[in-house]
C-alpha cells in the first residue's frame, strides 16, 4: 500500500472515533449539565526509512484526544425545590460518592433514607462541613443563590460549589461525574449562582451535531475512494511492468 493510502487510512480511523463522539453528543441532548465533546486531532510524524534522501518521512493522522466545551447550558424551570441548576460557567456541585471526590454539573438531587442529600446515582452532595442532611419534619428546603441551605428559616449548610483553573484536569468519570485525577485544586466559585427549581439543560446543538455526521460520512467515503484509486494506480502500474 503506498503511503497516500495510509495517509488516508489514518485519518478513517480517527474519522470512525469523532463519529463515536458525534453520536454520543447526539444522544446526551437532553441530558442533564451534559457538556458537548469534539475529537482533537495531531500529527504524527512517520519515521524515515534508510533511503530518506530519496522518499522523506510521512505525517499521518493522530487521534489527540478528546476536548470538552464547559459553556454554560440553557436553565430550564422545573419548579422541583430538590433541583437546582448553576448558574456560571465551569463551577461544579462537589459530590462524593464512596470513590472520592467527584464533581457534576446535575443538580437533579433527591434524599435517601438517612435524609442525606445526594445525585441520583447516589453520591453525597457536599457543603462547608461535609455530607449536607435534611430533615423531612422540617419541610422543604429553601437555597439562596449563594448556596446557602435551609428549612424553615434554619441554616443547614452550604453547597460545595467549586472550580478549577484548568479544566483540562477533569475526565469523565459515569453518572454525569467528573473526576480529577490529577489532583489539581479546586478553589470555591463565590461568583457561581444556585437557581432552586431549575436545571441546567446540555450545551450540544442538535442541529450542528447531525450537520457533523453529515460531513464525516463524505469526508469517509472519499477517503475510501481515494484509496481504492491509489490501489487500482499500483494494480495497474504493476501490470505494465509485468508487460515490459
Amino acid at each position: 500500500m503506498e503511503n497516500a493510502a495510509y495517509v488516508g487510512l489514518s485519518r478513517q480511523m480517527t474519522l470512525r472515533r469523532e463519529l463515536d463522539i458525534v453520536a454520543n453528543n447526539i444522544a446526551n441532548a437532553d441530558t442533564t449539565g451534559f457538556k458537548v465533546e469534539q475529537l482533537l486531532l495531531g500529527e504524527e510524524v512517520g519515521e524515515r526509512a534508510r533511503n530518506a534522501f530519496i522518499r522523506p518521512g510521512v505525517s499521518f493522522v493522530l487521534d489527540n484526544g478528546v476536548g470538552r466545551d464547559y459553556g454554560q447550558g440553557a436553565l430550564a424551570q422545573t419548579s422541583r425545590d430538590l433541583d437546582f441548576g448553576i448558574e456560571g460557567e465551569g463551577a461544579f456541585f462537589k459530590v462524593n460518592d464512596g470513590a472520592g471526590e467527584a464533581y457534576t454539573r446535575d443538580g437533579a438531587f433527591t434524599v435517601d433514607a438517612e435524609g442525606k442529600l445526594t445525585t441520583q446515582g447516589g453520591a453525597a452532595v457536599q457543603g462547608d462541613s461535609g455530607d449536607i442532611i435534611l430533615d423531612p419534619t422540617l419541610g422543604e428546603p429553601a437555597v439562596a443563590p449563594d448556596g446557602t441551605i435551609s428549612q424553615n428559616g434554619a441554616r443547614v449548610g452550604l453547597l460545595s460549589i467549586v472550580r478549577f483553573d484548568t479544566l483540562a484536569a477533569l475526565e469523565k468519570g459515569g453518572d454525569g461525574l467528573y473526576r480529577n485525577p490529577s489532583n489539581a485544586t479546586a478553589s470555591d466559585a463565590t461568583d457561581a449562582r444556585v437557581r432552586q427549581g431549575m436545571l441546567e439543560g446540555s450545551n450540544v446543538n442538535p442541529i450542528l451535531e447531525i450537520t457533523n455526521l453529515i460531513e464525516i460520512q463524505r469526508a469517509y467515503e472519499s477517503i475510501s475512494r481515494m484509496i481504492e484509486n491509489t490501489n487500482d494506480l499500483s494494480r495497474r502500474a504493476v501490470e505494465r511492468l509485468g508487460r515490459a
